[in-house]
């Protein structure tokens, strides 16, 4: 059987077991050939739209001796699924912007129809993807970040609840941050952008994320520091609040232990 990334083996392991799963955007389909060779998931269907990758998809599963049970399919995101043949969606490796809009394109199309479970990893812009899930009546109940060959990732587990039992409304309630009721709207977006769940449960590898976004804001402003234009000027004032403001968040989020998950 083969052996995934950390980051890959981390989508896995949050993939229902019994569930049939759609991979979209599943490059060489190591996700979907690793769940069925794992006996994790009965059947997968890898969506790729490139034809290279799609190629070396379809090798993967046919070096597998898995056609029978991957279908491996040509197609733009989602429309690559029937209504209410997958149980489980994952997508991986992409920006939090496109991702969404995937699964917006996907919803308005019936492709989202008997869909459960929402795995998804996007590489950047994770925002946009948790505000897609609570317009949509999508539950996030768990969230994770990970470091693999110096890059971070954030994985995201959603559900489709009814919507009596969804907590989204408490779930992005920043008042474990302990900040005045005037500034809520401000503190709530930092949820949105840096995981309700991640700034619950704090790990230091959260803290190091952060602390990169940091110092990657840090050398913008020193590369804009010979500029004196009002542009220069005002986006640098807003540099500075956001790292100010990412300070604060980590400084109300101090972890108690080790953790690299």
């Amino acid at each position: 059987m083969m052996k995934l990334s950390k980051r890959l083996q981390t989508i896995a392991d949050r993939v229902t077991p019994g569930s049939r799963t759609a991979d979209i955007g599943s490059d060489h389909a190591l996700l979907p050939v690793y769940l069925v060779q794992s006996g994790r998931v009965p059947s997968a269907i890898a969506g790729e739209l490139n034809t290279g990758p799609y190629q070396a998809a379809c090798k993967a599963a046919a070096s597998a001796g898995l056609t029978a049970v991957i279908a491996v399919r040509q197609g733009d995101g989602l429309c690559v699924l029937h209504p209410g043949e997958a149980d489980t969606v994952t997508i991986a490796g992409m920006g939090g912007s496109l991702m969404a809009d995937i699964l917006e394109a996907g919803r308005l199309s019936g492709k989202l129809e008997g869909v459960r479970e929402l795995v998804l990893q996007p590489n950047v812009g994770e925002e946009f993807v948790r505000r897609w899930l609570v317009r949509h009546g999508w539950t996030l109940t768990d969230e994770t970040v990970l470091e693999e060959d110096g890059r971070f990732y954030e994985v995201l587990h959603a559900v489709l609840m009814p919507s009596e039992e969804s907590d989204n409304a408490g779930l992005y309630d920043p008042s474990f941050l302990n900040k005045p009721a005037s500034q809520t709207e401000l503190w709530t977006n930092w949820l949105y952008r840096m995981g309700p769940h991640l700034l619950r449960q704090p790990t230091l590898t959260l803290h190091k994320k952060w602390e990169h976004e940091i110092g990657k804001l840090e050398r913008i402003l020193a590369q804009m520091a010979g500029s004196d234009t009002p542009d220069a000027r005002a986006k640098e004032a807003e540099f500075r609040m956001e790292i100010a403001q990412i300070q604060e968040v980590l400084a109300c989020t101090p972890t108690d232990k080790p953790s690299s998950n």
